[in-house]
């Protein structure tokens, strides 16, 4: 939970002053539909038995399930797991706030939110985490959400931001705004991270403790990175750095329970690079996604999820342990998210704007004309 606020505050440190309340609600407006998409509907189409792509209708409304339920095999509370999965799908489109910044009036962003979330979310989770789910049954790994959270909303800001370019309209590219709510922001994002992904064993055990340290090993490797490519270069040095720190954590989250620290590192170190050159790739090209959200959880989350195929040596077998075939299916699952998530996100955008517009001439400006230490 304490991500959600964290992420305003790292949004909040890349735009302009007058730009800061928009971010917030943005972020605020995700959670809060989310949260009621996902008990009328979404936690059933993704965790109920339907069918290999979505889930079925038997738990709508939470119906027949009760608060002395516990999870089969295990003494947590079921509605304790729905609250828990459901912030989970309230993170994945406040992620995607971070292209549409100020740029889409709140009619339109909310009906994309749910929108989205219906169509995009949740057979995507169906597909990796759910009964019966497709990915699922042939055996992909994502232990947090790298594929399901990160890629996912990734691709869906790469819709927004080459229709955004397509239409003429591209902001200018980002500088950080604010360094301490930038740095706030950050740290508590690998804090609420530790949920997130430790989180995911659900139990406080020995792969609790496992994800726990790779968490934190993957972050560190690639902020510096990212850092050590920022002094190269002599640009934003904080910025790097806190950038870089959470694309270690993104490119982590698949894996997290499924290596050792030792292999975490490597994670974060090569998703550092990844994430960084696909960061340059965006400000030269000038696509319009000026908080990097392609860049950093698009390209962390599609990194994670293949090196989680390579990797994998607790409860699973990777590459490195002779095992060819997780990698493939790591890669199907890859390409399929990727492809899924960015057609349909571009649908859905397509759609709202000819419908209701986006609004983008009166949009807010998005970046600082000078740094704010």
């Amino acid at each position: 939970m304490i991500m959600i606020p964290a992420l305003a505050l790292f949004y909040a440190g890349m735009v302009k002053e007058e730009s800061l309340q928009a971010v917030a609600e943005q972020t605020v407006l995700a959670l809060v539909i989310v949260s009621i998409e996902w008990v009328l509907v979404g936690f059933s189409l993704v965790f109920s038995t339907g069918s290999p792509l979505i889930g079925g209708t038997s738990w709508f409304g939470l119906s027949g399930i009760t608060f002395q339920e516990v999870l089969q095999g295990s003494d947590i509370p079921t509605l304790a797991y729905v609250t828990f999965m459901g912030l989970f799908a309230a993170i994945t489109p406040a992620l995607i706030m971070g292209v549409f910044t100020t740029r889409v009036k709140a009619t339109t962003l909310a009906l994309f939110i749910v929108t989205w979330s219906v169509l995009v979310y949740n057979p995507i989770a169906h597909w990796i985490w759910g009964a019966g789910g497709w990915l699922k049954s042939l055996g992909m790994l994502d232990f947090a959400g790298g594929a399901v959270v990160h890629l996912n909303a990734g691709m869906a800001a790469l819709a927004f931001a080459l229709y955004v370019r397509k239409s003429g309209r591209r902001p200018s590219l980002s500088e950080p705004a604010n360094s301490t709510y930038l740095v706030l922001g950050s740290l508590l994002l690998l804090f609420g991270w530790f949920g997130f992904n430790a989180g995911s064993a659900l139990s406080a055990d020995g792969l609790a403790a496992l994800a726990f340290a790779n968490t934190l090993s993957g972050a560190s490797a690639a902020g510096l990175v990212w850092m050590l490519i920022g002094w190269h270069r002599r640009s934003h040095g904080i910025l790097d750095a806190m950038q870089g720190m959470i694309a270690g954590l993104v490119a982590i989250t698949p894996a997290a329970g499924f290596v050792t620290p030792a292999y975490a590192m490597i994670i974060g170190f090569v998703g550092g690079i990844v994430t960084n050159l696909a960061s340059n790739f965006r400000a030269k090209t000038g696509l319009a996604d000026p908080l990097d959200v392609w860049g950093v959880h698009g390209m962390g989350g599609a990194w994670g999820a293949l090196a989680t195929g390579l990797f994998a040596s607790v409860g699973a077998r990777g590459l490195i342990l002779g095992n060819m075939s997780t990698v493939l299916v790591q890669g199907l699952g890859v390409v399929t998210v990727a492809s899924y998530s960015f057609a349909v996100s571009f649908l859905i955008i397509v759609f709202l704007d000819r419908w209701l517009g986006f609004n983008l001439p009166e949009a807010l400006p998005l970046t600082a004309s000078k740094k704010v230490n």
